[in-house]
């Protein structure tokens, strides 16, 4: 096997794009929520990844790798995902893009505060423990401020609960057999059974659709083509490609992107305090990522 190496300067450009990509994706389930519910929007959008990584799987002459013993952590590992899925598609469509992102991608601090725990080698450094303290000063700033009008508290806290689910999927790929499979079965394993569990519930949540037009289906098809599949794929090449360390450093930049975005083009009001949670936020997850 290759030995991973550096970030160079492509792989800084394609892990900018990849955190860019992300970021406009908030923006795009922010939208097509105007035609679909959000948790039949999250159903539906597993649903199409699950083919399109199918379809690339046949295409490339890629079996279903699943020794025994993963199924039962995989279909565990896709019911998380689901969960992580439904407060995020909600807490978007309650509150503003710029808050959610800075809930969810806290995701690093709540993983390296387990990790700590249960991991070998995680153990939480002074430099990493500075992140920890960054990344909650940011989360208790940002709930407390009201002062934008637009954000919702539970919408807030929903995010803030769907980034302790991703937290939870990235420790069960780390602690599992799942480790073991390749990437498009670990995708499959996510997206199966969380496609068959976001569309049950969905009606659960209300009308599955609101006032559908061309511009939701367009967003809905980006979703599922450009992140939910290949986006996603190119993140676990670049994962094989270079050192981990080097990859997560820039995780910071998703919710810096995703609140540039919303005020760009959501028209969100971002004042000094939603700047200033997000950068001890963005600070906070860079320090967690040095070693």
């Amino acid at each position: 096997m290759e030995e991973q190496r550096a970030v160079d300067a492509l792989g800084a450009v394609a892990l900018i794009g990849f955190s860019a990509l992300l970021a406009f994706n908030q923006v795009v389930i922010k939208v097509t929520s105007g035609g679909f519910d959000p948790v039949f929007q999250a159903g539906l959008r597993s649903l199409g990844a699950t083919f399109v990584i199918l379809l690339w799987m046949r295409l490339r002459g890629l079996r279903w790798d699943s020794p025994p013993g993963v199924m039962m952590w995989g279909i565990i590992s896709g019911t998380l995902f689901a969960y992580e899925f439904i407060c995020l598609f909600i807490a978007i469509d309650l509150t503003t893009v710029a808050r959610s992102s800075i809930m969810f991608y806290t995701m690093p601090v709540w993983l390296s505060l387990a990790a700590h725990f249960v991991l070998p080698g995680e153990r939480l450094t002074p430099t990493r423990l500075a992140g920890l303290v960054l990344g909650m000063a940011g989360v208790v700033w940002a709930l407390l401020d009201r002062s934008d009008g637009q954000g919702s508290l539970l919408g807030d806290l929903i995010a803030l609960a769907g980034s302790l689910g991703w937290a939870a999927v990235a420790l069960l790929v780390r602690l599992t057999p799942l480790a073991r499979v390749q990437a498009e079965t670990q995708m499959l394993y996510q997206l199966i059974p969380s496609s068959v569990i976001l569309l049950a519930v969905a009606p659960l949540f209300g009308g599955m659709m609101r006032d559908p037009e061309p511009i939701h289906l367009a967003g809905l098809t980006f979703q599922i083509v450009c992140v939910a599949s290949l986006g996603f794929l190119s993140w676990f090449y670049l994962m094989k490609v270079y050192r981990a360390g080097g990859v997560a450093s820039f995780a910071f930049l998703s919710p810096v992107f995703a609140v540039i975005f919303g005020w760009l083009i959501l028209g969100e009001q971002t004042g000094v305090q939603i700047w200033g949670a997000l950068a001890l936020v963005a600070a906070g997850i860079f320090l967690i990522n040095r070693r």
